[in-house]
């Protein structure tokens, strides 16, 4: 009577644990996001599912919570793969551990592979304190103020985008961020073809605008690991506005070549000069 949250390769079969392939063997119930998938893992595995094999993916979710619900409260072993990594990280699960928690049913996990923790580790940025922030909003306005959210932000911060969003989320990102604040796009990690840029937020924006394909996982600088000197860059403001400049405008594009938040400046230059 056990929930297996199972950690599965990013793109390697190789990766796998021995222990997934034993607790696929014995599980009572496999809940797979994607039942094709699963059965292509486990074939590279060389084991078959010992239970029946349901679907579990996002759409379906909610409704196969009480069939799951009651396998487990029958004592069976349930376990829980996705497409990629860890269930419930962004992917289905969530909803499934909650309803165990909330019923005292036990879960457990067996690790593997994580896109979060492995960008993390070859991006080249500082990885002692970070924050995952899920997907990027889709929405421009929506995404617009998660970044203004995030230009206060001192940890690294990891993201998902998808391949068709990434070139108008990193220009989104130059503009309320900075040009040059550093980030890097983890494409395909663990894949034939993985590749990392890493850059400038402008610079990766004008990559991106090309097009890009593959499984995206961005790596961003944090606003604390670089000094600035607001006192003079609202000093630079100030100046720019005396000469006829409109202070919205001066703020946006000193902000940018500076790397900060454009309403952070625009806040002070406004507090100065009031």
């Amino acid at each position: 009577m056990t929930l297996v949250l199972a950690g599965t390769p990013l793109g390697d079969s190789r990766d796998a644990s021995p222990r997934l392939a034993s607790v696929l063997t014995d599980a009572d119930v496999v809940a797979a996001e994607d039942t094709r998938r699963l059965r292509a893992l486990a074939t590279a595995l060389g084991v078959r599912p010992g239970g029946r094999v349901v679907s579990f993916y996002e759409d379906v979710e909610t409704a196969r919570l009480p069939v799951l619900l009651e396998s487990l409260r029958a004592g069976q072993t349930v376990v829980l793969v996705t497409d990629a990594g860890m269930p419930s990280v962004s992917d289905p699960g969530y909803r499934l551990v909650a309803a165990c928690a909330e019923e005292g049913l036990p879960v457990t996990c067996v690790p593997g592979p994580s896109a979060v923790t492995t960008a993390l580790a070859v991006s080249g940025l500082p990885p002692d304190r970070f924050c995952f922030d899920g997907f990027a909003p889709r929405k421009a306005g929506e995404r617009a103020r998660w970044l203004r959210e995030l230009s206060e932000q001192p940890r690294t911060v990891v993201f998902f985008e998808s391949p068709h969003r990434l070139a108008a989320t990193l220009a989104d990102a130059a503009d309320v961020l900075g040009a040059d604040r550093k980030a890097a796009v983890c494409r395909e990690l663990t894949k034939t073809y993985e590749e990392v840029r890493r850059g400038g937020l402008a610079e990766l924006a004008t990559w991106a605008a090309d097009g890009v394909r593959g499984e995206i996982t961005v790596v961003l600088d944090g606003a604390g690991t670089r000094p600035v000197d607001m006192a003079a860059l609202v000093a630079e403001v100030r100046s720019r506005v005396e000469a006829g400049e409109r202070l919205k405008s001066a703020s946006a594009e000193v902000a940018q070549a500076a790397g900060v938040s454009r309403k952070r400046l625009y806040d002070a230059a406004l507090r100065q000069g009031s």
